[in-house]
């Protein structure tokens, strides 16, 4: 920590408002942009005179280091009003100097508490004390003093300096003030969410950090602006470590439906394809490969999948992506591209080819936060995936193998529509998909309306939660389902096992729901 100093008379304000800096406090864990292993040397080299703060002060460090910027002349130059003639009286007496410019950043808070297994007493030891109250005091007093807490400002403050005659404008340290408020503000947060996430899986004050990482286009609709922002201390989000090869900026809407679709395709190893329109899958499926995958997932509702979203968890090679070059795509989304892949499907200009590159996954334990007017609704994930030894028959006939395995499939997929939802499946590829209407029989309606086919004899079907009635199993029955997977609990169950009985067809009840509103 040094108090460096420049030739020059300190001026308490310009004419304008701007600043003159003759003095400067610094403090850095981050020595990016700085001389490191002899700051003090270098500036001394450069004709600045350089004290440390315990010659300012006075006083050694103690405590191991735990104390040694919280004493009042260092927070009298950084606080004191330079036009108050009682706060310049106090500071000629005390022999105190202000400073005009603090450059200040903090123990490395969140990078320490990132790691699996940080020790309690790592994490408690790189807790700032000292620094978050000097940027704090200076950002407060910003009238006369500039504070720096990021790298990525020094050169753009340096440029002005050089300028300017060491001049730091008003528009500058208000700028700085804000960031460095922001930036005490973040490692406050990621401090309280660390100790809440220790005790309280619902604390009374549930603190998040969030940092923007791109202004996008327009939201929703053309008329609304939007941006996109990651949660500080999450472990990935939807865009980290995404590559884009190729089209227009992502949009509002592409995110969502990309997270969306994500989701999907992260419930299985086999290679998968999801592709989704408004925030519901239109086709989904598995396959020995990553194009049987995407042809089978498109077959359930080609007219929906145009404009639509296509997440895949294998790369695209040639072969793919000519088929998937037929088709008007908005996002694509793949772990990799072939050479070959990449100068087909970069014919077309405008569709998004994004590529995978992250590898890790998301906390299992990070909750869900939905924003309602004024406030958060927040809620476990629903990540539980129900294996098949978990599910009961309750009608005379067992599913097939068959049966079992497009039971589990769509069951899967079911997660990931919209409420009402109902998922027809067979061969492991979504065949109908009835999603978001307000009554469950309408969305069987639906799922069998969106059927390509001339039968949907020998499919399955997933119902997100249970039948209040018989009639959408008997009216999927009659379109010639054969098996129903569903969580059971109406108080209408016995008539719908009954129906299911005697249509001679199996169900499976999981006793467990999953809405997605």
């Amino acid at each position: 920590m040094r108090a460096t100093e420049t030739e020059g008379a300190a001026a308490p304000g310009e004419a304008d408002g701007s600043i003159r800096v003759r003095r400067a406090l610094i403090s850095v864990s981050d020595k990016t942009g700085v001389a490191t292993g002899g700051t003090a040397s270098a500036l001394r080299e450069g004709g600045i005179e350089v004290i440390d703060v315990a010659e300012l002060t006075g006083s050694p460090e103690i405590l191991d280091g735990r104390v040694k910027t919280l004493h009042p002349r260092l927070h009298a130059a950084l606080l004191a009003v330079r036009d108050d003639p009682g706060h310049a009286a106090t500071l000629a007496a005390e022999g105190i100097e202000p400073f005009d410019l603090v450059c200040v950043n903090l123990y490395p808070f969140e990078q320490t508490v990132a790691g699996a297994e940080v020790a309690e007493d790592e994490a408690i030891e790189n807790i700032d004390v000292g620094g978050p109250t000097m940027i704090r005091a200076a950002a407060k007093n910003h009238a006369y003093a500039a504070v720096v807490v990021k790298p990525e400002s020094y050169d753009a403050v340096l440029e002005e300096l050089r300028a300017s005659d060491a001049q730091l404008s008003t528009g500058t340290r208000e700028a700085l003030a804000a960031d460095a408020f922001a930036y005490t503000a973040r490692y406050d947060t990621a401090i309280a969410r660390w100790f809440a996430e220790r005790g309280e899986d619902f604390p009374p004050l549930y603190v998040r950090a969030f940092e923007k990482v791109v202004d996008l286009p327009y939201g929703e609709n053309p008329h609304q602006r939007a941006a996109y922002y990651q949660q500080v201390g999450a472990r990935m989000h939807v865009l980290s470590m995404v590559k884009q090869h190729h089209g227009k900026q992502i949009s509002f809407n592409n995110l969502l439906d990309l997270d969306a679709a994500r989701a999907i395709v992260r419930e299985f190893e086999i290679p998968a394809c999801a592709i989704v329109k408004h925030n519901n899958p239109c086709g989904g499926a598995v396959a020995a490969d990553a194009r049987q995958a995407y042809e089978a997932a498109f077959a359930c509702d080609p007219l929906s999948a145009f404009g639509g979203v296509i997440a895949l968890n294998r790369r695209v090679d040639k072969a793919l992506a000519e088929k998937l070059h037929e088709q008007f795509i908005e996002v694509l989304f793949a772990p990799g591209y072939d050479d070959e892949a990449l100068a087909i499907l970069t014919q077309k200009q405008n569709i998004r080819i994004l590529e995978d590159n992250e590898r890790r996954l998301p906390l299992v334990g990070e909750p869900e936060v939905k924003q309602v007017t004024g406030g958060l609704l927040v809620q476990d994930r629903d990540t539980e995936r129900d294996d098949r030894e978990a599910m009961e028959v309750v009608t005379e006939r067992k599913p097939s193998d068959k049966e079992w395995q497009d039971l589990l499939f769509a069951w899967r997929v079911s997660r990931h529509v919209k409420s009402n939802a109902i998922v027809l499946s067979r061969d492991l590829a979504t065949i109908g998909i009835g999603a978001g209407q307000m009554s469950r029989v309408d969305s069987v309606r639906l799922a069998i309306e969106k059927f390509r086919g001339e039968s949907l004899q020998g499919s399955v079907m997933a119902s997100d939660a249970f039948f209040p009635f018989a009639d959408g199993p008997e009216l999927a029955i009659e379109a010639g389902v054969t098996a129903i997977v569903q969580p059971g609990g109406s108080v209408r169950d016995d008539d719908v096992v009954v129906a299911a009985d005697k249509a001679g067809i199996a169900m499976v009840f999981t006793r467990r729901r999953h809405f997605r509103h």
